[in-house]
Protein backbone atom coordinates (compact mmCIF):
# COMPACT_ATOMS: atom_id res chain seq x y z
CA UNK A 1 0.00 0.00 0.00
CA UNK A 2 1.31 3.23 -0.94
CA UNK A 3 1.64 6.61 1.46
CA UNK A 4 -1.28 8.24 1.75
CA UNK A 5 -0.19 11.84 2.98
CA UNK A 6 0.89 13.55 5.64
CA UNK A 7 -0.72 13.34 8.53
CA UNK A 8 0.80 16.36 10.57
CA UNK A 9 4.19 18.46 11.22
CA UNK A 10 4.76 19.65 14.43
CA UNK A 11 6.60 23.16 14.73
CA UNK A 12 8.45 24.32 18.10
CA UNK A 13 7.52 27.45 18.92
CA UNK A 14 8.90 29.98 21.41
CA UNK A 15 5.37 30.94 22.33
CA UNK A 16 2.65 28.01 21.33
CA UNK A 17 -0.37 30.70 22.29
CA UNK A 18 1.09 33.55 20.44
CA UNK A 19 1.71 31.28 17.31
CA UNK A 20 -1.47 29.92 17.45
CA UNK A 21 -3.13 33.30 17.29
CA UNK A 22 -1.21 33.72 14.57
CA UNK A 23 -2.42 30.86 12.56
CA UNK A 24 -5.93 31.72 12.99
CA UNK A 25 -6.03 34.92 12.39
CA UNK A 26 -3.88 34.25 9.02
CA UNK A 27 -5.89 31.19 8.46
CA UNK A 28 -8.51 30.85 10.86
CA UNK A 29 -10.98 32.71 7.94
CA UNK A 30 -10.71 29.96 5.77
CA UNK A 31 -11.63 26.74 8.11
CA UNK A 32 -8.67 26.20 9.90
CA UNK A 33 -9.38 25.63 13.51
CA UNK A 34 -8.00 23.85 16.78
CA UNK A 35 -8.62 20.57 16.32
CA UNK A 36 -6.91 19.21 19.71
CA UNK A 37 -4.41 19.55 22.62
CA UNK A 38 -1.99 16.60 23.99
CA UNK A 39 0.18 16.06 26.77
CA UNK A 40 3.84 15.61 24.78
CA UNK A 41 5.38 12.47 24.64
CA UNK A 42 7.97 14.11 27.10
CA UNK A 43 4.77 14.57 29.76
CA UNK A 44 6.21 18.42 30.22
CA UNK A 45 3.92 20.24 27.52
CA UNK A 46 0.83 20.56 25.40
CA UNK A 47 0.89 20.21 21.76
CA UNK A 48 -1.69 22.29 20.35
CA UNK A 49 -2.83 20.59 16.96
CA UNK A 50 -4.80 23.14 13.91
CA UNK A 51 -6.68 21.10 11.27
CA UNK A 52 -5.66 22.22 7.88
CA UNK A 53 -7.64 19.95 5.61
CA UNK A 54 -7.34 16.78 6.16
CA UNK A 55 -3.51 17.17 7.83
CA UNK A 56 -2.37 18.71 11.10
CA UNK A 57 0.45 21.48 12.18
CA UNK A 58 1.06 21.02 15.88
CA UNK A 59 2.67 23.71 17.89
CA UNK A 60 4.74 22.68 20.56
CA UNK A 61 6.93 24.30 23.04
CA UNK A 62 10.30 24.86 22.33
CA UNK A 63 13.07 24.26 24.41
CA UNK A 64 14.81 27.38 23.81
CA UNK A 65 16.97 29.00 20.37
CA UNK A 66 15.35 30.33 17.25
CA UNK A 67 14.61 29.38 13.56
CA UNK A 68 16.73 31.15 11.53
CA UNK A 69 15.61 30.92 7.62
CA UNK A 70 17.67 29.02 5.40
CA UNK A 71 18.75 27.53 8.18
CA UNK A 72 19.17 23.71 8.64
CA UNK A 73 15.77 22.83 9.10
CA UNK A 74 12.23 23.70 7.21
CA UNK A 75 12.68 26.08 4.64
CA UNK A 76 8.84 26.86 3.98
CA UNK A 77 5.41 25.76 4.71
CA UNK A 78 2.94 25.95 1.89
CA UNK A 79 -0.99 25.84 2.70
CA UNK A 80 -3.49 26.35 -0.44
CA UNK A 81 -6.49 28.20 -1.25
CA UNK A 82 -8.96 27.71 -3.18
CA UNK A 83 -9.36 31.32 -5.29
CA UNK A 84 -7.15 34.21 -5.74
CA UNK A 85 -10.24 36.57 -3.58
CA UNK A 86 -8.74 33.74 -0.62
CA UNK A 87 -5.39 34.39 -1.41
CA UNK A 88 -5.27 38.44 -1.41
CA UNK A 89 -8.14 38.51 2.07
CA UNK A 90 -5.34 36.36 3.67
CA UNK A 91 -2.39 38.57 2.40
CA UNK A 92 -4.36 41.86 3.55
CA UNK A 93 -4.89 40.28 7.20
CA UNK A 94 -1.01 39.59 7.21
CA UNK A 95 -0.39 43.50 6.88
CA UNK A 96 -3.60 43.82 8.93
CA UNK A 97 -1.67 41.87 11.94
CA UNK A 98 1.80 43.63 11.19
CA UNK A 99 3.27 40.17 10.16
CA UNK A 100 6.34 40.41 8.36
CA UNK A 101 5.66 39.72 4.70
CA UNK A 102 8.22 38.44 2.62
CA UNK A 103 6.72 38.47 -0.69
CA UNK A 104 3.17 40.35 -1.53
CA UNK A 105 0.58 37.84 -3.95
CA UNK A 106 2.64 37.23 -7.41
CA UNK A 107 2.51 35.33 -10.28
CA UNK A 108 5.05 32.53 -10.49
CA UNK A 109 7.69 34.23 -12.78
CA UNK A 110 8.00 29.98 -13.89
CA UNK A 111 4.67 28.44 -13.46
CA UNK A 112 1.66 30.35 -15.29
CA UNK A 113 -1.69 30.52 -12.85
CA UNK A 114 0.64 29.79 -9.29
CA UNK A 115 0.03 32.63 -7.39
CA UNK A 116 1.47 32.88 -3.75
CA UNK A 117 2.93 35.06 -1.12
CA UNK A 118 5.21 34.53 1.88
CA UNK A 119 4.50 36.00 5.22
CA UNK A 120 6.99 34.86 8.36
CA UNK A 121 5.05 33.63 11.44
CA UNK A 122 5.92 35.31 14.93
CA UNK A 123 9.04 32.51 15.24
CA UNK A 124 10.45 33.00 11.78
CA UNK A 125 8.67 29.69 10.02
CA UNK A 126 7.99 31.33 5.92
CA UNK A 127 4.77 29.97 5.44
CA UNK A 128 3.31 30.50 1.61
CA UNK A 129 -0.38 30.92 0.62
CA UNK A 130 -0.59 29.87 -2.77
CA UNK A 131 -3.58 29.39 -5.28
CA UNK A 132 -3.10 27.72 -8.37
CA UNK A 133 -6.40 26.00 -10.18
CA UNK A 134 -3.55 23.75 -12.30
CA UNK A 135 -2.46 22.12 -9.17
CA UNK A 136 -1.24 18.71 -10.54
CA UNK A 137 -1.93 17.52 -6.88
CA UNK A 138 -5.64 18.21 -6.61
Amino acid sequence: MPVRGIHHVDLAVADVERSLAFYLALLGPLGVEEDARYPSYRGTEEVVYLRIGPQLLGLRPADGGENRYHQVGLEHLAVTVDTRDELDRAYERCVALGAHLHFPPQEDRDVPGYWAFFVFDPDGFRIEVVHWPGDPAS
